[in-house]
């Protein structure tokens, strides 16, 4: 695991601007650096040493006659099986990385190499013959892949912040994106916070050659149930798939950790995995924020050492500027913060770690897959639920309420994905100032396009994949993961798993709980069933409960004064000024302060942009 950065070089002192980009970074590989410069381009890369830790591992590294060039950040975890078809083919290799075996498979295949791939990667290869730069993103989004093309000049690397050094970088707020921001707690779009730099979307690769940028996507998700095999069947699948990608996740030639909460992902990883350290953290002593005992129990049950810490309110709110720093974008999710302290806490044993991220979207595990068609409401006519809704709609919000209007809507219309915070009319009444950034639907529709004619949890799980998945999941947990210096795996995210729950039918992915007469369902269902196999019974009966991942008291922080005027301060300062009228704003505290609303989470996706824009645009990237 490593950072990477670079740019079209056109500038006189080019070693002194890319020596300061990789410091930017330097956290995501602090055991070496290297760098490639000539008249054409600018490399340079920092390494966090996992595989052939030896110095003959550094990067860049070069083909046989060093016309091709290239930097890396990542694990490619069939990378042996490559190399022993591209030995056979006539190629040298001077190391043992997985690295070389980017190149040279590059070199033999162009960019028919990615089909090859299994991992989870981001690099770029420079041709000097042809003076073109070669650039890829892994199937789900893992690993980050950001550019700008400004003032003549591409940029390219692993996090915005090191494009702050470059002289030709212009920084501009894009506010299309906060308007975005407002309603998904993260950025959706392709382009960033910052004007004029992107990110390379998921499973696509560029080419950049004579000035001219082009990316083209490589593979997709293609859901296709099979209905042939019987559950039994699907779940003898799931285990033996799964067993196998936690085998290749774990090579390393150093130790390999999991991260275990209550959830039965996590503790499915880390029973199947069988490493020897665990780790895990809460909050207070209430079992609603603190999975630590359960996680100590488990892990005495499977005979591994169980490391936990619990965070203070303290230090969870003296962290934000600094998460923000290494987040590159605001991300209101709570748990990031939680996540990066479970990093770090894992940072001062180990250099590995596999976590469970991606179980919920590819298998439906998520609890909102159970609402479509979960009620008898459901089976009333499409045309009077819509009228039902539309009334609803214009009482004010409340749990019932919210149902008529929730179902009286397609899933087209409703769904955005696991967050929805402010609704464009909602954060149009807080915004100041006025933006072209399109309503959530425009963004949603080429991906629901895609899976036209699936049923709802397919069109909702495919959604998750594309947005929610990397826009959040994967955002916080690289860069959470690499302000600690701490390589984050996730076996769940794996090709070859992917492929199988492709066709797993729906059924089996959420399926009714017979065993009650509400109108309850299984989440997950086959793979609960697969994580039985190898998971203590207790795993198995906690495992329908209601899902926690890193649950965090916002909620009950922001009625406490110390933390409520921390906030009240902010929505009052000059810079919220800028963007947001105030006075909405501070009802939002107030009413939440005063148990009239839940406002906690709208309040947390403001607060936490503001933090950012201090960090960045106030403090020059500094916290």
């Amino acid at each position: 695991m490593c950072g990477i950065v670079g740019f079209t070089n056109n500038i006189s002192n080019s070693d002194e601007v890319l020596g300061k980009m990789m410091d930017r970074i330097k956290h995501r590989g602090p055991d070496a650096y290297g760098k490639y410069i000539d008249d054409d381009i600018a490399l340079g890369h920092r390494r966090l040493s996992i595989i052939d830790v030896s110095s003959s591992g550094d990067q860049p590294i070069f083909n046989e006659d060093n016309s091709l060039v290239i930097i890396f950040n990542g694990e490619i975890y069939n990378y042996m099986s490559i190399k022993e078809k591209l030995i056979e083919a006539g190629h040298r290799f001077r190391t043992n990385t997985d690295t070389e075996v980017l190149i040279h498979g590059y070199e033999e295949y162009g960019e028919k190499l990615l089909d090859m791939l299994r991992g989870m990667f981001s690099f770029v290869i420079w041709d000097k013959n042809r003076k073109e730069l070669f650039g890829a993103r892994d199937f789900f989004g893992i690993k980050p892949m950001y550019y700008a093309n400004m003032n003549g000049t591409l940029m390219f690397g692993s996090e915005i912040k090191s494009f702050l050094e470059h002289p030709k970088f212009v920084k501009e707020l894009n506010t299309a994106a906060l308007e975005n921001y407002l309603t998904f707690q993260y950025s959706p779009a392709s382009e960033t916070f910052f004007k004029n730099v992107y990110k390379l979307p998921p499973a696509h690769y560029f080419r950049f050659r004579d000035g001219h940028f082009e990316s083209k996507r490589y593979w997709d998700v293609r859901f296709n149930a099979d209905e042939t095999p019987d559950l039994d069947e699907w779940v003898n699948r799931i285990s033996d798939t799964f067993h196998n990608s936690v085998e290749a996740h774990k090579i390393a030639d150093v130790e390999v950790g999991s991260f275990l909460s209550s959830g039965v992902d996590s503790s499915y990883v880390a029973a199947v995995a069988d490493v020897d350290k665990t780790f895990t953290v809460g909050f207070g002593n209430d079992e609603k924020y603190n999975e630590i005992g359960w996680a100590k129990n488990f892990s005495k049950y499977i005979g591994k050492e169980n490391t936990s810490k619990v965070i203070t309110p303290e230090e969870y709110w003296n962290s934000l500027s600094m998460i923000q720093y290494h987040m590159d974008e605001p991300l209101a999710d709570p748990s990031a913060v939680a996540l990066y302290f479970v990093c770090n806490i894992a940072s001062e044993k180990l250099k590995v770690v596999l976590s469970g991220e991606g179980a919920d979207e590819i298998f439906g595990g998520y609890n909102v897959y159970s609402d479509p068609d979960g009620t008898l409401y459901d089976k009333l006519p499409r045309t009077i639920r819509r009228s039902i809704g539309k009334l609803a709609s214009k009482l004010p919000a409340k749990r019932g309420v919210n149902f008529f209007v929730r179902k009286g809507k397609d899933v087209e219309e409703r769904f955005i994905g696991n967050a929805y915070m402010f609704t464009p009319e909602e954060r149009k009444s807080i915004l100041k100032i006025s933006t072209a950034a399109p309503d959530p639907p425009v963004l949603t529709k080429p991906f629901y396009d895609n899976v036209r004619g699936k049923d709802d949890v397919t069109k909702m799980q495919y959604l998750d994949l594309h947005m929610w998945m990397a826009g959040d999941i994967l955002l916080k947990a690289d860069k959470m993961s690499m302000a600690n210096s701490l390589e984050l795996r996730v076996p769940f995210l794996d090709k070859e798993i992917m492929a199988l729950a492709e066709r797993i039918p729906t059924k089996y992915r959420v399926t009714h709980d017979k065993s009650t007469d509400e109108t309850k369902y299984i989440t997950k269902y086959a793979m609960r069933l697969a994580a039985k196999k190898d998971t203590p019974e207790q795993t198995a009966k906690t495992a329908a409960k209601k899902k926690l991942g890193f649950p965090v008291p916002i909620r009950v922080w922001l009625k406490e004064a110390k933390y409520y005027d921390i906030v009240k301060s902010c929505f009052e300062s000059e810079s919220s000024k800028k963007f947001f009228n105030t006075a909405p704003l501070l009802k939002l505290l107030y009413d939440h302060r005063d148990g009239k609303a839940d406002n906690s989470r709208k309040i947390w996706t403001v607060f936490i942009f503001l933090v950012w824009y201090k960090v960045y645009f106030e403090n020059d990237g500094k916290y």
